[in-house]
């Protein structure tokens, strides 16, 4: 029985408190948050409070860091110096240098680390898994409401990093080059993002994030040589359109003639989604991990590398449309 504790009671921490108490051979040891009115919340479900986080993080096995940004290095190296398993929300940490602090300190203690991209546990992502992608463009475009819980970042941390966190897991490549332009509209950081990633093996992506849209959007476009995949986040749907030299039994191939007696064929794919709880699947993988002493889904250096990206988009809008 893997013993967990939660840091950060506020909407997405209530969100974890939910799920831990579904997942099978998990005992929810308690929680941490310094704010009564997110403690009353969660004391409701009937999960006891802690005021000291070091009584908490004595009593767990692994922590579970849903707190605000700011505060993720901070309880963090406190779980890692005390040797706790430790999941943390993106983005890791609110910094650069206090990520690359982290690297260093759970490879000092030897313990299991995840980062919550959970986009990653998104079944229309989940359903391409076992498909040959090599993308040489992709277009990305993540749109939401205005929300002030996330704007004490800019939209480059708060939204456009679950794409790049999925492009970097896609593309095995290094990125080259990049471009950013982005503006500064309700808030006192960036509200909207565009970047263009230039890679090594010649694949571009082009990104765009806003939070302040009157519809949301989380769509993802790959094309690649052999096929067209359309990714859809927010509806959970993917479609392909895929191209071959032969008709392969398909009743709906479509014919493309190209002259000089070629031909070649277009299939049109729906495939299918698992309808999942993604958050509740990405704990169960670090569960899994820890029990089964296996490699975590998402590790802290895959966290680290997306906020590396983060960071030169932001450092590169800055440069071009400073605040």
């Amino acid at each position: 029985m893997l013993k967990v504790g939660v840091f950060g009671a506020g909407h997405l921490g209530r969100i974890h408190l939910q799920q831990w108490l579904q997942i099978e051979n998990v005992e929810v040891i308690g929680f941490y948050d310094p704010f009564d009115e997110n403690a009353a919340k969660a004391e409701a479900m009937g999960i006891s409070r802690f005021l000291e986080k070091e009584k908490l993080i004595a009593a767990c096995d692994a922590i579970d860091i849903a707190s605000t940004t700011t505060t993720h290095f901070e309880n963090a190296e406190l779980c890692l110096k005390n040797n706790k398993h430790l999941f943390v929300e993106k983005p890791l940490t609110n910094t650069l240098d206090e990520a690359k602090r982290l690297l260093q300190l759970i490879q000092e203690a030897g313990v299991k680390g995840q980062v919550g991209h959970v986009e990653r546990f998104n079944p229309a992502f989940l359903s391409i898994q076992k498909r040959n992608l090599n993308p040489m463009f992709i277009e990305c475009h993540r749109l939401a409401q205005f929300n002030p819980r996330g704007a004490d970042v800019a939209v480059i941390l708060d939204l456009m990093i679950h794409d790049i966190d999925i492009i970097l897991s896609i593309v095995k490549s290094s990125v080259k080059k990049i471009s950013a332009s982005g503006v500064a509209i309700v808030s006192d950081t960036f509200d909207i993002a565009n970047a263009r990633l230039e890679f090594d093996n010649g694949c571009v992506a082009n990104i765009t994030a806003s939070r302040i849209s009157l519809k949301k959007m989380r769509k993802m476009r790959l094309f690649q040589p052999d096929a067209y995949i359309g990714i859809d986040f927010l509806e959970k749907k993917t479609e392909v359109c895929r191209i071959s030299t032969t008709a392969e039994n398909d009743d709906w191939a479509i014919p493309v003639e190209l002259g000089n007696d070629r031909q070649k064929f277009i299939h049109f794919e729906a495939p299918k989604t698992d309808e999942n709880n993604a958050i509740k699947m990405e704990l169960e993988y670090f569960r899994d991990s820890i029990l089964n002493d296996t490699e975590t889904k998402i590790s802290f250096l895959d966290g680290y590398k997306a906020m590396l990206i983060g960071y030169q988009i932001l450092d590169e809008i800055e440069r071009n449309n400073p605040i």
